[in-house]
């Protein structure tokens, strides 16, 4: 599989799925990994975003060290999960700011209307994953890495 060819079919999972574990380093265990399952928008970048609340450990995690991982898995291979196309991202988690908050907010309830609610209550917020690198498994054996570019191309 080209790299090209590669990129496209991780930016359709990042697409296709919503849900993924988002692993951030333990601030209150010192260092060690932590996940989390997260839901998931998408920027018209291509970059994912999070909506967060300050009282989550992994957001608490990232305010002291940004740099994450997300997981993401192709959610029509749940007999044989190990067959299914994976994405791992690496990145750092930044907060999103008030020139794109409009943009994340509609991408993000247009996706989970349901999680209007969450933003009366003021303690959640919106981050996306700069991508620096990711690993894309498209199958036994179709292992690749793809930079954050390839992700948002």
């Amino acid at each position: 599989m080209q790299t090209n060819e590669r990129a496209e079919a991780a930016r359709k999972l990042i697409r296709r799925e919503k849900h993924g574990v988002i692993s951030t380093i333990s601030k209150k265990l010192d260092g060690w990994p932590f996940g989390s399952l997260v839901s998931y928008a998408i920027l018209d970048t291509g970059e994912p975003i999070l909506l967060l609340s300050g009282l989550a450990e992994h957001t608490r995690n990232i305010h002291e060290d940004a740099r994450v991982s997300l997981f993401l898995q192709d959610s029509g291979a749940r007999e044989d999960p190990q067959a299914g196309a994976r994405l791992v991202i690496v990145g750092t988690a930044e907060r999103i700011g008030e020139e794109r908050l409009d943009v994340a907010r509609v991408a993000y309830l247009a996706r989970f209307p349901e999680a209007s609610g969450l933003l009366q209550l003021g303690d959640f917020a919106f981050y996306t994953i700069k991508m620096m690198r990711a690993q894309f498994i498209a199958g036994f054996g179709q292992i690749g890495w793809l930079s954050g570019d390839d992700l948002t191309g």
